[in-house]
């Protein structure tokens, strides 16, 4: 079996890690990919979608596994494209990924349907955007894809104001409208399922933490860690999250006409009132798939290849118990800029733990260096909570670069 994966971050490794470890043992391919990444996949000769298609043709690909999101709305979209060259994907079709592509569209989906979420209004001027923000908090989002980086929760208006300005004047993410969301209170919790068609199947739960600093302050960033477990949430939670969110979202797709195969994200709040969705990703979320892929063995590969087919199996996933906890270790400026360049030291000392390469490089001594905002996600598995953050923070003591910066507080915030 072969399989690629388009990706080049620390998604794309702890997925091609855990294909690598399935028991199909597949042949794996990448694009873009990366130094690390290639230590365990195989490097493409595409330039861009349209050749990756060729390519993947040429090479006789049995599967095409979405990490990231852009290709997905990219031209034609990598699924449409995969299926008229009749190379099974797993990732969504591009009608149906606007669901992350655009946030108006995902609001405009929750509401039709019946989904519980925040409040909202769509904006196109800085003049309707500043009339709709009465208040704060306040969440506002640019409309299109922006990296992680396109959504801003404003304690003060000047806040709000300097966000609508980098949106609807210097058009900062590019053109495109903004959402003005209100400010849901809660703890967040991030749910995955596999879909197929209207099969689904809900994985082990997640939680990450966006603020780049301790206690939950300083900007957005893409992620500075993440918890998973099977029991991270009650089982009455998750079922009320599958009647309400899940069981809704898929009827809705099927309503619509949204084809779907792959992995959906529903970003959670988990308001006074219930869950409510925050936003939809049409793949795995970053950092939480570093924490999550390791609480799985059974065959990824096989499962993955038959979801794609249309054949969603669930036993040929096996979830494991206990805590993982992700670290991430981010680079000098980020999030608002990123330092590369810094040599990493003491990769070598780390042991029994994992380490997902986000955003490193080879330099010409043959050394890892930061190359990126996220540089390392360090996860650890154990069979408590407390184990597996003391096990993942010690593994990331050893591991270090000029500039390097990390959350102390991890899988700490809104347990009991």
């Amino acid at each position: 079996m072969k399989i690629l994966v388009t990706g080049k971050g620390g998604r794309e490794h702890a997925l091609l890690t855990a294909l690598a470890e399935s028991p199909a043992r597949p042949r794996l391919f990448c694009w873009p990919g990366s130094d690390a990444i290639f230590e365990i996949a195989e490097r493409t000769r595409a330039r861009d979608l349209p050749s990756l298609i060729g390519y993947m043709l040429e090479e006789e690909i049995d599967l095409c596994v979405a990490g990231e999101e852009s290709l997905l709305v990219q031209d034609q979209g990598l699924a449409n494209l995969c299926e008229a060259a009749g190379i099974p994907c797993w990732g969504p079709f591009k009608e149906s990924a606007q669901l992350e592509a655009s946030k108006e569209f995902a609001k405009q989906f929750l509401v039709r349907h019946g989904i519980p979420t925040a409040g909202y209004v769509a904006v196109e001027t800085i003049a309707e955007a500043r009339a709709a923000v009465t208040a704060v908090p306040v969440v506002l989002k640019f409309d299109g894809l922006a990296a992680g980086k396109g959504v801003a929760v404003c304690g003060t208006l000047a806040e709000a104001e300097a966000f609508m300005e980098a949106v609807l004047e210097k058009r900062q993410f590019g053109p495109g409208r903004m959402v003005v969301e209100e400010c849901l209170e809660g703890p967040e919790l991030s749910v995955f399922c596999s879909l197929v068609d209207d099969q689904y199947q809900i994985l082990t739960p997640a939680r990450d933490y966006k603020r780049a600093r301790d206690g939950d302050e300083g900007p957005n960033t893409g992620g500075m860690g993440a918890v998973a477990s099977p029991e991270l949430v009650s089982a009455e939670v998750m079922a009320e999250v599958e009647r309400r969110i899940v069981q809704p979202t898929v009827a809705g797709l099927q309503r619509d006409g949204l084809r779907y195969r792959g992995f959906l994200y529903f970003g959670l709040m988990l308001t006074a009132e219930g869950p409510k969705v925050i936003e939809y990703n049409c793949r795995f979320g970053d950092p939480e798939c570093e924490a999550v892929m390791p609480l799985f063995g059974g065959d990824l590969a096989r499962y993955l290849e038959r979801a794609a087919q249309g054949d969603l199996q669930p036993e040929l996933l096996e979830p494991r118990p206990g805590w993982s906890v992700c670290v991430i270790l981010a680079s000098a400026g980020y999030p608002e800029t990123s330092r590369s360049g810094d040599v990493i030291r003491g990769l070598a000392a780390v042991d029994g733990v994992r380490v997902y390469h986000c955003g490193t490089r080879r330099n010409a001594a043959g050394e890892f260096e930061s190359a990126g905002g996220r540089v390392l996600a360090v996860v650890a598995q154990a069979a408590t909570l407390a184990e597996a953050r003391e096990k993942v923070y010690a593994e990331a003591a050893k591991v270090d670069f000029p500039g390097s910066q990390r959350r102390g507080d991890i899988a700490t915030l809104h347990f009991s």
